[in-house]
């Protein structure tokens, strides 16, 4: 699939159903140097715990989410830099297509060690309505079924599992779909972040 069809499907996911996932996504040579370099900074101890709520509510609560995260304010590497200038395609699409505003994209690393979760949540806040859209790209190498960790959509009256794979890329209103993180047997890596418009 070119580029240009796979920006496409995804906006025509999420404009029928709310949501896209688009295993593929990444090709892989991206996916192991995005994933090297995540390592890396992770072996450095650059990431920090991850916390919930927001503003003054914020508190580190493992119990509840058990990842550590690392901000990229700016890309540091040639992978990143390629990732973020793919997203900014894809920014420009669902403006162009769905006329939504968006005007950002803020994101993290996200690597969950063996038995972390993330409990239920949505990823937009009752106090700030800017994200619009979540996007989280998957950095493993080899997942399979037995190595746990799949994202859990919670979708109208079932739930939708999306395993963590290398290259998949998944997309979904903010405001509409309460997701978890399930526990995994490995580390499990990612990069998450959300398209937002000016609040």
């Amino acid at each position: 699939m070119d580029d240009l069809a796979s920006f496409m499907s995804v906006v025509d996911r999420v404009e029928s159903a709310g949501f896209a996932i688009c295993p593929g996504f990444l090709p892989q040579p991206e996916v192991f140097a995005l994933q090297e370099h995540a390592l890396g900074r992770l072996a450095a101890g650059d990431f920090r715990p991850a916390a919930v709520g927001s503003s003054t509510r914020r508190r580190v609560r493992p119990d509840l989410r058990g990842d550590e995260i690392l901000w990229l304010s700016s890309p540091d590497c040639g992978a990143e830099r390629r990732l973020l200038e793919r997203l900014e395609v894809l920014r420009l699409a669902f403006n162009r297509e769905l006329s939504l505003g968006l005007f950002e994209f803020e994101c993290h690393y996200a690597a969950y060690p063996p038995g972390a979760v993330y409990a239920r949540h949505l990823d937009r806040f009752v106090t700030d309505a800017s994200r619009v859209l979540s996007c989280i790209v998957y950095l493993n190498s080899g997942w399979s079924a037995a190595d746990g960790g799949a994202l859990r959509l919670h979708v109208g009256d079932g739930t939708v599992d999306v395993l963590p794979e290398g290259g998949t890329l998944v997309v979904f209103l903010s405001e509409r779909f309460w997701h978890e993180v399930l526990p995994a047997t490995r580390l499990r890596l990612s990069l998450t972040g959300w398209f937002r418009h000016r609040a």
